[in-house]
């Protein structure tokens, strides 16, 4: 396989257009705040950044607008604008948290899934709804992980006495005022080739502010927005710059090979194999 290459999905990439920055642009035109509040926003030159990377805005009338989009938007699921902010799950805080598996003839215990309190602590709008029933996520795909017959298929050692869990516990994650912009140029005439997926109703990482990037590279384009297609049904649209793709994938969010799963794979796998799709 041709795997000389990187693809990143709905990943932070330049501060001055992703997350809050076009995020009042993409609720707007997804009819989710009215345009009087989204006019005060830009009239008053209001200006909001992720976890407060740069100074945010503070007037009285950015600070208004701010919070209405705040009040407006704050019980849907950020990361996937249309999806429901709570999913369907059997688990919760106020049941038992943890399972156990056989590891080299040892009993070990493995905490089940994460919340979204916990996988995402920095959502403080978030997590005033939230309380001791918060949904655990995931937690089926823990107990498949650490399945003998998986462990043995991803050929972990046995010798290896750690369990796996969703997220780790001693990463520590470090904000950079430059995020990862930088190596678009650093690669640009590398002949690595680069694809950056974007699912496009993520609030989150809206895609909108992935467009704005991409044009600031400046890159000559090779080949036209078009739609691209999984069984006849139109599954996003593709951008092809000068050593790199921009794909959308349509109707999903920040996890769209979760909630695209087919045509994800397929996108994956024509990029991998160097087809068209």
């Amino acid at each position: 396989m041709n795997i000389n290459g990187t693809m990143v999905g709905n990943g932070a990439t330049d501060w001055d257009f992703d997350s809050n920055p076009s995020f009042p642009d993409t609720v707007y035109n997804f009819n989710l705040i009215p345009k009087r509040v989204l006019d005060m926003y830009n009239d008053n030159d209001c200006h909001a950044y992720f976890r407060n990377i740069y100074p945010m805005s503070k007037s009285p009338a950015c600070l208004s607008a701010i919070a209405q989009m705040d009040e407006l938007t704050s019980t849907l699921n950020w990361y996937d604008l249309y999806r429901n902010p709570i999913p369907d799950t059997n688990l919760t805080m106020a049941e038992s948290r943890y399972g156990t598996t056989m590891v080299n003839g040892k009993a070990m215990s493995y905490k089940r899934g994460f919340t979204m309190s916990e996988y995402t602590p920095w959502l403080k709008h978030v997590k005033k709804n939230m309380n001791e029933n918060e949904p655990i996520l995931g937690d089926y795909v823990s107990d498949y992980m650490n399945m003998n017959d998986t462990r043995a298929a991803f050929n972990i050692p046995t010798t290896l006495n750690k369990t796996w869990e969703e997220c780790s516990a001693t990463l520590n994650y470090h904000l950079q005022n430059e995020a990862s912009l930088w190596i678009y140029n650093v690669l640009q005439n590398s002949g690595i080739r680069m694809m950056f997926y974007s699912g496009d109703t993520d609030g989150a990482i809206p895609t909108y502010g992935s467009k704005q990037w991409i044009a600031k590279l400046n890159r000559d384009v090779v080949e036209a927005w078009r739609p691209w297609y999984t069984d006849g049904q139109v599954s996003g649209y593709v951008e092809k710059y000068t050593n790199l793709e921009f794909v959308t994938v349509k109707g999903v969010g920040h996890m769209a090979p979760q909630w695209a799963r087919q045509p994800v794979t397929d996108m994956i796998t024509a990029f991998i194999h160097g087809r068209s799709f």
